[in-house]
């Protein structure tokens, strides 16, 4: 999987060495993530909601259109779970669908409005302290010989 990922070039590795997957790369794979497990949760639901007598989700269509409108928090209200398995598989799915759905909107509307990337200007900034810090010690160590030089002169 990772000799896949490295040739078809999801990601480019920037002058600090960290890879920066590209975001239609991230976005195509939270849908994938969130619509498996929206279809392995339907059959779950399913499961749930055909053993309750009041059920009104009969079918995986109908499973999975209410966890597609659980994950985007739009909630119809036109198919709900009645069963308490049903409603914690429902509960999972917002929780999940809520993270992943707002996972998806922060990359497009990043790549849209150009967040800045504040990995990158830390990492920058760390880079640059530990320069700093390079160069204060060897300023410090040329001190120092210069006044091992002058105390021999005195």
């Amino acid at each position: 999987m990772l000799v896949i990922i490295r040739k078809a070039r999801f990601y480019k590795v920037d002058e600090f060495g960290v890879k920066n997957y590209h975001n239609s790369y991230l976005i195509g794979m939270a849908f994938a993530i969130l619509y498996v497990i929206m279809f392995l949760f339907s059959g779950a639901l399913l499961h749930f909601e055909s053993a309750h007598v009041d059920a009104n989700i009969t079918t995986f269509y109908e499973a999975f259109w209410t966890l597609q409108m659980t994950a985007s928090t739009i909630g119809y209200g036109d198919f709900h779970p009645v069963s308490t398995g049903g409603k914690i598989i429902a509960t999972l799915m917002f929780y999940i669908g809520f993270g992943l759905v707002g996972f998806i909107v922060t990359k497009v509307l990043g790549s849209f409005i150009g967040f800045s990337n504040t990995d990158v200007r830390n990492r920058e900034l760390r880079k640059q302290n530990a320069e700093i810090i390079e160069r204060n010690k060897m300023l410090e160590r040329k001190v120092d010989s210069l006044v091992k030089v002058l105390e021999k002169i005195s």
